[in-house]
Order: structure tokens, then sequence, then C-alpha cells
């Protein structure tokens, strides 16, 4: 058996497998996105049964396979109960999962992501900013830790003065800084909108929880 690795890390999703196990996906500092098998973690008794849940934040032991891991023992340092408990703030969880797993790659270093997501799940537990805010700041943000954020929108002349203001502290604030500001209903709805024209050009695929957050978002469900 191959030696037991300790990662830090956050699980992006899980799903059942076979009777009583579950195929869990972890996003790394050291071995980015991984996929782990924790055995017998959907059995009442079991020492994985809340650590093999999306959410759950801390040090996970697992043994490297051949084409996947073992999941062994976690020590969770949180499970954002703040944010599984609001369901509005659960969806906006949801969809951070399922771009931090579009973004991340198989055995690269997963530290910015990770603290990228750990930062934006603080923000979300502590409902500030607002939830929409913290949307766009995270995908600018996961942008340009991928390479792909156009930095000349910060000397966009087309934009707003306080628009663009905002795109270069996004581009440039350390991450604990990341969402300590607030914008006007006038400058927000421009952010947003230079943001969500960015994702219809450069991501290449539909996210499930955001078509659930846009249904909310029609019909005023909280």
């Amino acid at each position: 058996m191959s030696e037991l690795l300790k990662v830090n890390g956050m699980v992006l999703s899980a799903t059942p497998f076979g009777d009583y196990d579950k195929r869990v996906v972890l996003l790394t500092r050291e071995r980015g996105r991984i996929t782990a098998f924790a055995r017998g973690a959907r059995r009442q008794n079991s020492v994985l049964l809340a650590a093999a849940n999306p959410f759950a934040f801390g040090v996970f032991s697992v043994y490297e396979g051949r084409s996947a891991y073992t999941l062994v023992s976690a020590e969770i340092s949180s499970y954002f109960t703040e944010v599984k408990g609001d369901f509005e703030a659960a969806c906006y969880g949801c969809y951070f999962m399922e771009v931090a797993e579009y973004y991340s790659r198989e055995n690269l270093d997963g530290t910015d992501l990770l603290n990228l997501l750990y930062v934006t799940f603080r923000a979300l537990a502590k409902k500030q900013p607002d939830n929409e805010l913290i949307r766009c700041v995270f995908e600018m943000r996961a942008m340009v830790q991928n390479g792909e954020y156009p930095y000349e929108m910060a000397e966009d002349p087309s934009l707003q003065e306080g628009t663009r203001r905002a795109v270069a502290f996004v581009l440039y604030a350390p991450l604990q800084k990341l969402y300590s500001f607030a914008l006007t209903e006038e400058v927000f709805a421009e952010f947003r909108s230079v943001q969500d024209r960015l994702n219809r050009r450069r991501i290449d695929r539909e996210f499930k929880s955001l078509e659930i957050l846009k249904s909310m978002t029609d019909y005023g469900i909280k």
C-alpha cells in the first residue's frame, strides 16, 4: 500500500458509490483537484459520515492509488454550517464549488484557488457583502488566478469611474480584504454586467447551480 498522505483541502462534491461508499472530489493545496473514494462513508457510524460532504474544509488523510485516492480520515476545521443553513447562500456555495472544479487541475498547486474559496465562504457566512457582489468578485478573481482576466478592463474609458476602481480593487487586493467593499446600485449594475459578459465569452460550460440561482432571482425566491 502507498504511503499515507495528508492534504489540506475542501470537498467540492460528493456522490454515492456502491451500497455504502462515496466518491468525493477534493480541491487540495498539495495535489490540486483529486478524486477519492470514502469507503463506508454512508454508514451511520462512519468516521467519514460528516467529512465526506461538500463545504467540509480541513486536513484529509488519503492513500494514493493508480487512478484515484482512498480517503481514510479527516480533521475538519470548518463545515460552514452557516452557509449550509441558508438556502440562498448554500446555492451560491454550490456554484462556487462548480467553478472551482472547472478551473482546478490534477497534480497542480491548488493553494490560490483553495484560499479564494475559503475567504469567499467566510464572506457568505457573514452575509457581507451582498451575495451577488460576492459572486461577481469570486468569478473575477478566479479568472485572474487562471490567467484569463483582461486587465485593461480596469482602465476602460467606457465604464464609470466607480466601476473601474472596483475592478482594479478586485484585481489587486489581498485576499483577506477582497470582500471589504460595497458599491452603489448604479455602479454594481455595471460591474455585474461587465463580469456576466466575460463569463459568456470565456467559460465554455453551463453550471447547474447558476441556473438555480437565476431561477431564484427571476421568481424572487430567497
